[in-house]
C-alpha cells in the first residue's frame, strides 16, 4: 500500500496565554478548557492516501475547521506533527510553505477570500498568475473553470456584485484552476442551492475518479458525506471519536457519541452488501450474485423476492467474494422480527 500523502500524528491545537503549557497540563489530567485556554484539536492522528477523500464531520465547535487549517498550516499546531508526502510542514520556512501550497494544494473555505478589486475571471486566474503562468493560458483555464461552475456569464463582475452562492462557486473554480494534488475543503457547498450543490458533488466525484488527489472535505451534511467519502472522521471536543468507512460507523459505532450522531441514519441506505458478506468456506452458493457496492436499500426488491438464504456477492470485476445472509440484510432493511 502506498505511503500516506497526509499524515497527522498526535496533533494538538490550543488557544490562550500559554497553549503549550496548557496542553501538557491537559495530558496530565487537567480540565480541557480552563484558565483562558481553549483546546480546539485534541491528540488527533490520521492519514489520507492518494485517491482518497476523507470527510470530517462534527457539530459546530467540534474542531473540524481548525483541524483542516492545521493540516494546511494556515495555523501552527501546538503539539504533534503533520507531514505532507513525508515532509514535516511545521519545519518549512515561510517561502517553502508558500511554494508547497502553490505547487500542490487547493483550498476552499467558507470565507471565500475573493479579491474585491479583481473581476471574477481575474480571481479565478490569480493562483495561476502567482505560479507565473502565461496570461493567455491562465485566462483560458479560468474561463473553462467558470463554465464548469455555471458562471461563464459573470466573468466581468466583481465579487460584491455576486450572491453568496455565486461567490462560493468562484472560490471553487479558483481552487479547481490549479488542479491540486491535495485539496482542503471546508463546507465548500454550504451556500449553494440544492441543484447546484448536487452538480458540484457530481463534478467532485468525476474529478476524483480522473486523478489521484488526496482530499480532506468538511461537511455537517451526512447525506453529502455518504455520497463523497471513502472514509468519515467524526469529531467531538477536538478529538476524533471514530474514523472509518460509513458502513463500519453505522454498523459498529466506536463510542456512544458516534452511535447518537448516526442514530437517525437509514442504515439500509448506508450499508453496502460487501459490508455484510461472510466467507463461503467451500459452500456452493448458486444463482446470480449481487454487487458488493450496492446498498441494502438498492437491493431491497431483490432481497424481498429472492428466497435463497445465502446470496452470492461479487466484487467490481464480477468475482464472487462471499455470501450475503438474506435474513441479516432484511433485518437491516425492515427491522428485526419480534
Amino acid at each position: 500500500m502506498a505511503d500516506p500523502v497526509i499524515r497527522c500524528r498526535n496533533v494538538w491545537k490550543a488557544f490562550g496565554p500559554d497553549p503549550a503549557g496548557h496542553v501538557r497540563a491537559v495530558e496530565g489530567g487537567a480540565p480541557l478548557n480552563a484558565d483562558g485556554h481553549v483546546v480546539a484539536v485534541r491528540d488527533v492522528s490520521l492519514e489520507v492516501r492518494r485517491g482518497e477523500m476523507l470527510v470530517v464531520m462534527g457539530l459546530s465547535g467540534s474542531g473540524k475547521s481548525t483541524l483542516v487549517r492545521c493540516l494546511s498550516r494556515l495555523i501552527d499546531v501546538t503539539g504533534g506533527q503533520i507531514t505532507i508526502e513525508g515532509q514535516d510542514i511545521g519545519a518549512l520556512s515561510e517561502r517553502d510553505l508558500i511554494a508547497l501550497r502553490r505547487r500542490k494544494m487547493g483550498m476552499v473555505f467558507q470565507s471565500f477570500g475573493l479579491l474585491p478589486n479583481r473581476t471574477v475571471l481575474e480571481n479565478v486566474a490569480f493562483p495561476l498568475e502567482m505560479r507565473g503562468q502565461e496570461r493567455g493560458a491562465r485566462i483560458a483555464r479560468a474561463r473553462a473553470m467558470l463554465e464548469l461552475v455555471g458562471l461563464a456569464e459573470r466573468e466581468d463582475y466583481y465579487p460584491r456584485e455576486l450572491s453568496g452562492g455565486q461567490q462560493q462557486r468562484v472560490g471553487i473554480a479558483r481552487s479547481l484552476a490549479i488542479e491540486p494534488e491535495i485539496w482542503f475543503l471546508d463546507e465548500p457547498f454550504s451556500a449553494l442551492d440544492p441543484l447546484i450543490r448536487k452538480e458540484m458533488q457530481d463534478e467532485f466525484l468525476r474529478l476524483k475518479a480522473l486523478s489521484e488527489r488526496a482530499i480532506v472535505f468538511i461537511t455537517h451534511d451526512f447525506d453529502e458525506a455518504l455520497r463523497l467519502a471513502d472514509r468519515i472522521a467524526i469529531m467531538k471536543d477536538g478529538a476524533i471519536e471514530q474514523c472509518d468507512t460509513a458502513d463500519r460507523i453505522v454498523l459498529d459505532p466506536a463510542t456512544e457519541y458516534v452511535a447518537r450522531f448516526t442514530a437517525g441514519v437509514d442504515r439500509a441506505r448506508v450499508v453496502h452488501a460487501g459490508a455484510l458478506i461472510q466467507p463461503l468456506n467451500g459452500v456452493a452458493v448458486e444463482g446470480p450474485p449481487v454487487a458488493s457496492g450496492d446498498t441494502i436499500r438498492v437491493l431491497a426488491r431483490r432481497l424481498i423476492e429472492d428466497e435463497r438464504g445465502l446470496i452470492p456477492v461479487a466484487d467490481a470485476s464480477g468475482r464472487v467474494v462471499g455470501a450475503l445472509q438474506r435474513k441479516a440484510a432484511l433485518d437491516l432493511l425492515v427491522g428485526e422480527a419480534p
